[in-house]
Formats: C-alpha cells, structure tokens, sequence
C-alpha cells in the first residue's frame, strides 16, 4: 500500500481486509507520509479550510498507527527523513513555485484562486521551522516518509 490509502474512504475497514489476506508470517507494507513531517503540520492545521472536493484524506503515520492500535494489529514503523525544494513557492510568477504550492494544498491555482488571507497564512507556515527548514539559502519543506510494515 504505497502512498495509496490517502484515497480509501474507509481505511480502518481496508487495514482490516487487507491484514485478513496475509498469510501466517506474510509481511504487508505500507508508506504514507510520516506523522513528523510538515505535510501531517499543513493537513492538521490548514486541511479544514482547504477545498474538500477531493478524494483525498489528510491521513499520516501518526493516524495509521493508531487505527491499527485499535484493530489490533502488530505492526513496526520506520521514518525515512527527507525534504523537498519549495523555494520556488515564494518566488511570485514563478511557475515551478506556483506548481508546487498546488501540489502542497492539493488545490488547483492556489495562488489565484485562494483567499488571501489563507495564502498568507500558509506561505508564512511554509517557512516556520515546523514546516520547513532553512538552508543554503532554499526553503526544504520537511517531506519524511514512514514505512509501516504490519505483521501477520
């Protein structure tokens, strides 16, 4: 399940499915975004007021986990630390930039069509040290990945 259960309606009833097709000591393996990365800050904070049109689900490591807590089922979980340039984002007309920020608030024309108000907020968080970190003079939005990987 590779960065794929952010677009499952009902995911503690897949987790259930999917876990009752392993066989005895079968391994399934999950990745989704981790629940330290800004992507889990940006869902949390901003995902409410993001367009809801989507199939999409604001779902990190932290989430997932604690489904399978309640299912009850073993599992071990691994964080791979990575980034992504978004330095481009606070580069006005810069089409990669505006690209990106799309991609980050899974809107379309992001920087056309939101309120400015929310525009705001968010391109100032971009930057926040629980967003992104700051070197050599680019923006690295903090992008970690977890790698779940549930037992039998």
């Amino acid at each position: 399940m590779i960065q794929m259960l952010y677009y499952v309606k009902d995911i503690p009833a897949t987790l259930k499915f999917f876990h009752s097709l392993l066989a005895t000591n079968a391994k399934m393996l999950i990745i989704l975004v981790s629940g330290i990365s800004g992507w889990d800050k940006l869902w949390k904070k901003y995902g409410s007021r993001l367009p809801q049109d989507d199939l999409c689900q604001y779902v990190t490591s932290s989430d997932l986990t604690q489904m399978l807590d309640k299912l009850g089922i073993k599992y071990e979980c691994y964080d791979l630390l990575s980034t992504m340039d978004i330095s481009d984002c606070f580069i006005d007309g810069n089409e990669n930039g505006e690209l990106l920020c799309d991609f980050l608030t899974e809107t379309c024309n992001f920087n056309t069509t939101a309120p400015p108000d929310l525009k705001a907020e968010i391109m100032k968080d971009l930057q926040e040290s629980e967003f992104s970190v700051k070197k050599e003079g680019k923006v690295l939005f903090n992008n970690s990945l977890s790698f779940i990987v549930v037992e039998a």
